[in-house]
């Protein structure tokens, strides 16, 4: 009788890996990112990121300009193997760096979140409910005054995403790696900073040449301690 329940233990672990692996493959994107803290926003807080989450669409020329086609010339190598499509992998970045700098971030930070949270992958969801390339959590929308805003566009992700690291940036007086502890639901723990920075540093390093700096390419932040 033993040596009969082994027998069929063994014939039935290859298809209960099967079944599984089917339901993995059928399931949507999930990360296991951390959870955004859920916090009271002063009034004059809401009003502030409010404004700096109201719809202002890349400029159609955007990508024409010399530091971004430099900056685009550089990066779009490096993401070819998450995302195939140059065309959609030039607006993925055009936008990466619009919104970076618009709320005064360093797109290559911006970059190495989106790689941690969410591998470059638009619909991914994690095991707290977070949405999208940056993970935002739901919660903003409604905190922001914004419920109708999809997290799931790429826009509107980005906009969010880089709204809420520039927040949790200035609030700690630009020390970039306790803004990412922030970011990602879990400040004091060395865990995610260390990860995020580390992708930075291994992918997206980027210097810009002499004349994009003059034009006013973007600064790095900060990482002071």
């Amino acid at each position: 009788m033993a040596a009969h329940r082994i027998r069929q233990r063994s014939t039935l672990a290859p298809i209960a890996a099967a079944v599984a692996a089917c339901l993995l493959a059928a399931a949507p994107d999930a990360v296991l990112a951390g959870a955004q803290v859920e916090e009271q926003l002063a009034p004059s807080v809401v009003t502030v990121l409010s404004r700096a989450i109201s719809d202002q669409p890349v400029p159609a020329n955007y990508a024409a300009k010399p530091e971004v086609r430099a900056w685009l010339g550089e990066m779009s190598p490096r993401l070819a193997p998450r995302i195939a499509d140059s065309r959609s992998r030039e607006d993925f970045l055009a936008t990466v760096d619009y919104e970076a700098r618009r709320a005064g971030l360093d797109p290559q930070l911006v970059l190495a979140v989106i790689q941690h949270e969410s591998a470059f992958r638009k619909y991914a969801i994690s095991t707290a409910g977070a949405r999208g390339y940056m993970q935002v959590m739901p919660f903003w929308t409604r905190l922001l005054r914004s419920p109708e805003s999809d997290l799931f566009h790429l826009r509107v992700n980005l906009r969010f995403g880089c709204v809420i690291l520039r927040h949790y940036l200035d609030l700690e007086s630009g020390d970039v790696f306790r803004a990412l502890g922030r970011y990602n639901g879990s400040l004091g723990q060395p865990e995610y900073p260390s990860a995020v920075m580390a992708a930075w540093n291994r992918n997206w390093v980027y210097a810009p040449p002499a004349a994009a700096t003059k034009l006013g390419a973007a600064a790095a932040p900060t990482t002071a301690r």
